[in-house]
């Protein structure tokens, strides 16, 4: 969806979740700088918590990039002992410690909206203020690949498993509203749902994609990139392609709202 991009109105920007798709965030955001276009607030879940946060700590999009490139998905030493799930996700606090020093949501230049899941409660967290890392980290905690994250004596894991596309955080706070899903589901093959993992797979990737396609018609400018669909979710080698598959869809979406421009 695009509409004009009114004059000197705020912007609000939403990012899904979606592991390495979630390159194509960033990309986006390359397109936005590139067309004089900056968000003054933020929501995401997952991957989309993580550049959202890279983004409002005002961070070039090619040291974002650098964040996931060198950021380790699988190391021997990372594996969890005694906890639920593959990767102790506690491992990667002193990573990100790295890109935010102050570990906080008030130093950054723009507001911010993080979406974690409370698994004890059965229900979605917004965190916005206070420690900021933590809340990241327990944002992208993708279960059962990465462990849960305790705050305050609750554990949180990925906001995509209750609101994968966090618009409503934004809503009565932007006039113009951009949102980049890569969640995609697209159509497969029978063999693609051969045993139950992969039905239960396709079933929970078709529940997050409609709901979070569903709030993306309601932006007032989207991208969607079917092309995405091809790169694994965790697949690090997809990660400048997702890049420039976001950028030009970025780039076209943004000149065609210019040109709807009155």
């Amino acid at each position: 969806m695009t509409k004009a991009i009114p004059n000197a109105k705020s912007v609000g920007l939403v990012l899904s979740g979606g592991g390495i798709r979630g390159m194509a965030h960033i990309g986006l955001i390359k397109a936005m700088r590139e067309h004089g276009l900056e968000a003054q607030v933020i929501a995401g879940s997952s991957v989309g918590a993580l550049v959202g946060a890279l983004y409002a700590s005002g961070i070039p999009t090619e040291e974002m990039l650098q964040f996931f490139r060198e950021t380790p998905l699988f190391k021997y030493d990372f594996f969890a002992i005694n906890k639920p799930g593959f990767i102790d996700t506690e491992r990667y606090f002193k990573i990100f410690k790295g890109y935010f020093p102050k570990d906080s949501f008030e130093v950054l230049d723009k507001p911010l909206y993080v979406v974690a899941t409370d698994l004890l409660k059965g229900e979605e967290k917004v965190f916005s203020q206070g420690e900021l890392i933590r809340p990241l980290l327990a944002s992208a905690a993708l279960p059962p690949v990465f462990s849960p994250i305790e705050i305050d004596k609750v554990l949180y894991a990925d906001g995509g498993v209750m609101n994968n596309f966090p618009k409503e955080y934004v809503d009565d706070k932007a006039d113009f509203v951009i949102g980049s899903n890569v969640s995609i589901a697209g159509e497969i093959g029978k063999r693609d749902i051969r045993n139950s993992i992969l039905l239960a797979g396709r079933v929970t990737g078709l529940m997050i994609y409609a709901s979070s396609h569903r709030k993306l018609e309601e932006c007032d400018l989207s991208i969607e990139p079917q092309e995405l669909e091809g790169i694994g979710v965790l697949d690090k080698k997809g990660i400048e392609k997702a890049f420039n598959i976001g950028y030009e869809y970025g780039c076209r979406a943004l000149e065609a709202s210019l040109v709807l421009r009155p």
